[in-house]
């Protein structure tokens, strides 16, 4: 399973987080993964933006940020050179045994992630 976590629905960088994820489903579901995609957003929003990017995937909603929090994938960061709290934009690879395979604790730029993603799913 991929797990990542995004700040907001319909914004820049996490519309193309997504849409390369949408891009690469089958060389994802090859490699043995399924997509699970989660922010703080409704699932009335979240159902908008599949629909919008015709996401295959599911999107799931985390206002209290508990899941977000399990993962670290909460907390300060920077943004535009001030320290905030917020969502932290990362990924985590967990295997069909449960355990984590793979962490991005901070991913840089979110159009390459998803290939960078799929690049370690299949070893290389």
């Amino acid at each position: 399973m991929i797990l990542y976590f995004y700040p907001r629905d319909n914004t820049s960088g996490c519309t193309k987080e997504a849409e390369g994820f949408r891009d690469l489903t089958k060389q994802l579901a090859k490699a043995g993964a399924v997509v699970v995609g989660v922010s703080p957003d409704s699932a009335a929003s979240h159902q908008k933006f599949a629909a919008k990017h015709a996401l295959p995937f599911t999107l799931l909603s985390d206002p209290e940020r508990e899941v977000m929090e399990k993962y670290d994938a909460f907390g300060e960061k920077t943004m535009y050179g001030k320290k905030t709290m917020g969502v932290i934009r990362s990924t985590v690879w967990i295997g069909p045994d449960g355990k984590v395979r793979k962490h991005w604790r901070r991913v840089a730029k979110a159009a390459d992630h998803p290939a960078q993603v799929l690049k370690a799913l299949q070893g290389s």
